[in-house]
């Protein structure tokens, strides 16, 4: 075990602890990380994924990163390829020690067949509906099926006859002999295998026909590459007797302990991978990596910074009870970062001209602002003043009282890093739109307020003639409700789709420091958020920024 564990004690914890000290597994701390590749990781993924990584790093373990991948009919590599790089991206490296269920499908064939030859399993000729049936329901017991007394013999000839590819599709199914009248319907005898004809699997491509039910692969899986703790949320509690069974009647040389936590639950999003799913095929998002999405991919492209997400799933804690994490613990985690780290820069959202009357024209002044205030190791850059400069529109009021600390006509404001300027005069277009403002500086107010000047408020700028033009998209939460899909008002969680999560404004001016910006830097705009270069639409002479936070949580506010 390391020297010390800092973190937090949570029951998972007082488990391995307790066989640490009585030499259970050898004093070996093993754990997985075991996604199905049909589909991206999404925020409940992460939690999983720190918990086990975080598990084997503390007690001086191993992690596995295993595909459990037993439905070529929704996986293809696409799903592989993205889940590595989340994972990576987190922070957690699984060395050598990544694997697939389907590298033991020939292990997983010759266990199936130690089951039907001591009397465990067998062929089952029902179809999907008789199976159904036959099952029973939670209050009523299952009945036998009329295959089940099937001799070894004919079982053996039947399951070979099914992996040669004899058999359509749900023709048959090798299923465990349990207990149809068992309680807990997991355990009555669920199925093994099953018949996918034609399917090509995109690690295998087309050397089977018969494809392992995960309940069977993943437990045996665990068995195979030496896990010690097989760590899971709670939906597999009942499951876990089924876990117990086929370890036991095969006999396995390592017998991996399944432990469940609650999963994670948040407000305002989805964490459900078949109603993520949804919402990318009938395209109410732009694809998995959608920054409204709940997926690892999406939010790194936000900007949401991975100790971020690390620091989230640390303060939410393991617990066994199910609960409802408030979005604004993740809003929390990502500002308390980005505050610390994010460089500042100017950018006006929807500008409005103004030209300094008093001041050169064709002159540039080039001014020293701070990358960060609180940490001058982040250095300086230079920001280029000029006659006409562009500032926020809400900025403005031809008319307003004490408490609008911004720029008034007649009345005087500081521009961030730069002079005291006053609007002299409003220039309005036919329709009466504000297309322009006229202002006046003082030379002498550059740095510090000259002793006895009283000016209330700062605001942000930029230069028109060195500005850059930029598109930035307004993300926003993707659902008005804070439990989406368990509404039992509405049939469908897509109702509750926030409509106004993404605002596109074409018109944005950002500062000239950023003409070079990397796709996936994040900035924080002053006074106006934390936005991050785009890692998929930005290039060369195209700016687009995402915004991945705001400057405190305005939620609420938006809502009434």
């Amino acid at each position: 075990m390391s020297e010390e564990i800092t973190k937090p004690s949570n029951f998972i914890r007082n488990i391995i602890n307790a066989d640490l000290e009585v030499g259970k597994n050898d004093g070996r701390v093993h754990t997985r990380f075991p996604p199905e590749p049909n589909g991206y990781l999404h925020i409940g993924h992460a939690k999983s994924i720190c918990l086990n990584f975080g598990l084997a790093n503390d007690y001086d373990g191993l992690c596995n990163l295993r595909f459990d991948d037993t439905n070529p009919q929704k996986e293809n590599e696409e799903f592989v390829a993205a889940i590595e790089e989340d994972v990576r991206w987190l922070g957690f490296d699984w060395q050598d020690r990544l694997f697939f269920s389907s590298n033991y499908f020939e292990q997983l064939f010759d266990y199936a067949v130690q089951l039907i030859k001591q009397g465990d399993a067998y062929v089952c000729d029902l179809s999907a509906e008789e199976t159904r049936e036959y099952r029973g329901t939670l209050t009523e017991p299952g009945k036998n099926s009329p295959y089940r007394d099937r001799t070894v013999e004919e079982n053996l000839d039947l399951f070979a006859r099914m992996r040669a590819g004899e058999f359509a599709d749900g023709a048959c199914l090798l299923r465990a002999k349990i207990d149809m009248a068992s309680p807990n319907v997991n355990m009555r005898d669920p199925a093994l295998y099953r018949i996918r004809q034609g399917v090509v699997h995109h690690q295998t491509g087309s050397e089977w026909c018969i494809y392992p039910m995960y309940d069977y692969t993943h437990c045996v899986s665990d068995a195979i590459e030496g896990i010690t703790h097989s760590v899971c949320t709670l939906e597999f509690a009942d499951h876990r007797p089924l876990y117990n069974w086929f370890l036991e009647k095969l006999n396995t040389k390592n017998r991996p302990q399944q432990i469940e936590f609650s999963r994670l639950n948040l407000q305002y999003a989805i964490t459900s991978k078949r109603k993520l799913t949804k919402l990318v095929a009938d395209k109410h998002v732009d694809g998995w990596d959608d920054p409204r999405m709940s997926t690892i991919s999406g939010m790194r492209r936000r900007g949401y910074p991975a100790a971020a997400i690390r620091e989230f799933c640390e303060r939410i804690g393991v617990t066994k009870a199910d609960n409802s994490v408030e979005m604004e613990i993740l809003d929390a985690c990502i500002r308390e970062n980005l505050n610390e780290h994010a460089p500042r820069a100017m950018a006006v959202l929807d500008p409005v001209k103004v030209v300094i009357t008093n001041y050169p024209e064709g002159q540039t002044e080039e001014l020293t602002a701070p990358n960060h205030p609180q940490n001058e190791s982040m250095g300086t850059r230079v920001v280029p003043f000029t006659r006409e400069l562009y500032i926020d529109r809400a900025d403005f009021k031809e008319e307003a009282n004490n408490k609008f600390r911004r720029l008034v006509k007649d009345k005087e404001v500081r521009l961030r890093n730069a002079y005291v300027i006053r609007c002299d005069e409003v220039i309005k277009d036919n329709a009466g739109e504000i297309i322009e403002l006229r202002c006046s500086y003082d030379p002498a107010t550059l740095g510090a307020n000259p002793e006895g000047r009283k000016v209330k408020g700062v605001i942000h700028w930029v230069s028109a003639e060195h500005g850059v033009k930029a598109q930035v998209r307004v993300y926003d939460r993707l659902f008005n409700h804070p439990h989406p899909d368990s509404d039992k008002e509405v049939d469908d969680f897509t109702s509750h789709i926030n409509l106004d999560s993404l605002v596109l404004l074409t018109e944005s001016i950002v500062e000239h420091s950023l003409i070079d910006t990397k796709p996936g830097t994040v900035y924080q705009f002053e006074r106006e958020g934390y936005f991050c270069a785009d890692a998929k639409l930005c290039s060369e002479g195209n700016l687009v920024f995402n915004r991945t936070a705001t400057l405190r949580d305005t939620w609420a506010k938006i809502d009434k």
